[in-house]
């Protein structure tokens, strides 16, 4: 599968804000971002007023850098999102949210997404007592995940866990235990619990043309 492979920090400046995509970095003096936080190319300053659909565009790309998702993939979900009742926007980061990849980082088992979706792709992970290898799973309500028992003593599992805190912690949508290395996903969480630095109603407005 298609992937990027430029630099990470890259996407942050190209997007006007930090998108953690380096995990502890970014908390630190060593972020790129807070050293220069211009947009990347010249002439970044004669650059024109940006129109509705370059706010709408940008969200869009913000939106997939966050969680790793490329843009065939992307449009899968919001097209899943539309077809269920309720507010599309939010079910779209709900859906985004429910990744597996997404869980074990929140879970603090992986400094960033693509730590943890490397995890999960190399087989260190279970859900409710099955390996699954697919970063892209869906995981459900009261789903059980859990680092497998041979690969709970790798260093970067360890450092992960040691450094949550600098990361914010684990969401109040889910109840893990470091000790036992597993968690489990409470509840879907609402649009104000995500916080997320995105206004999705453009999104929505994109590809609703």
């Amino acid at each position: 599968m298609a992937r990027y492979v430029g630099a990470e920090c890259r996407q942050c400046r190209r997007e006007g804000m930090k998108l953690f995509i380096k995990g502890n970095k970014c908390t630190t003096d060593k972020c790129a971002f807070e050293r220069r936080n211009t947009p990347p190319g010249q002439h970044t300053d004669l650059r024109s007023k940006v129109s509705d659909y370059g706010k709408q565009l940008r969200e869009k790309q913000k939106l997939r850098r966050i969680y790793g998702v490329l843009e065939r993939q992307f449009r899968g979900y919001y097209q899943a999102a539309s077809r269920k009742s309720g507010v599309t926007g939010e079910i779209l980061l709900q859906l985004l949210e429910r990744r597996l990849d997404n869980v074990v980082f929140r879970m603090g088992f992986a400094v960033n997404r693509l730590a943890s979706r490397q995890l999960v792709n190399h087989g260190h992970v279970t859900v409710n007592g099955h390996k699954v290898d697919i970063a892209s799973f869906s995981v459900k309500v009261g789903d059980k995940v859990e680092i497998r028992e041979k690969s709970r003593a790798l260093e970067t599992i360890k450092q992960a866990i040691e450094t949550l805190p600098r990361r914010g912690g684990v969401p109040a949508w889910m109840t893990v235990s470091h000790e036992s290395f597993s968690g489990v996903l409470s509840k879907v969480p609402s649009k104000e619990e995500m916080a997320l630095p995105i206004q999705e109603q453009l999104i929505v407005e994109l590809y609703s043309k």
